[in-house]
């Protein structure tokens, strides 16, 4: 098992990344990337083909959890979402009534333009809409995360929450019947 002390320090690796300690929100997607591939080219399973079964248990297990990671890292709201947990903050519940009704009042006028008759020109115009707003919280979140202010933190990714939800209609809706 000589082979596999190398591993175990590149996904301590990903641990160290994963739960840097200034846990921070801001990340470098590039970096984030390359660390992905560096990890997953070492300990992707194809590579342990005709290793003994402990190893090759070993790399299905690493290498589900290096893709995990980084999917959770890459997005926006699932990183605030566990940047939250690891702060011991729990997530608003959508039985929570914290969101503000104009905001509310907002999301209720896209989803009416989703309910209405297929239209490509009223997608595109959601479409844009969902990436501006998402890109507008993403900035509120990370600075919200860098004052060290969870509750604000909190109250954003459950705005973001919503839009992510909205994105996943409007892909439903373009997906041909």
């Amino acid at each position: 098992v000589r082979a596999g002390r190398p591993r175990a320090r590149q996904a301590a690796g990903l641990t160290r990344l994963v739960s840097r300690s200034d846990r921070s929100f801001r990340i470098d997607v590039r970096q984030l990337q390359r660390r992905f591939r560096s990890l997953q080219r070492t300990l992707h399973p194809d590579r342990f083909g005709q290793r003994p079964p402990k190893e090759q248990y070993y790399s299905e297990q690493h290498s589900s959890l290096i893709n995990k990671a980084y999917r959770t890292l890459l997005n926006p709201l699932s990183r605030g979402l566990y940047l939250l947990e690891l702060r011991g903050v729990e997530p608003i519940q959508e039985t929570d009534c914290d969101v503000d009704s104009a905001f509310l009042t907002e999301i209720m006028e896209i989803n009416e333009k989703l309910a209405e008759p297929k239209n490509e020109d009223v997608f595109e115009e959601i479409e844009t809409l969902i990436k501006v707003k998402q890109e507008e919280l993403t900035r509120e979140v990370t600075a919200a995360f860098e004052r060290d202010d969870l509750q604000e933190a909190k109250k954003l990714l459950a705005k973001m929450r919503y839009f992510a939800n909205l994105e996943d209609k409007l892909k439903n809706k373009k997906i041909p019947s």
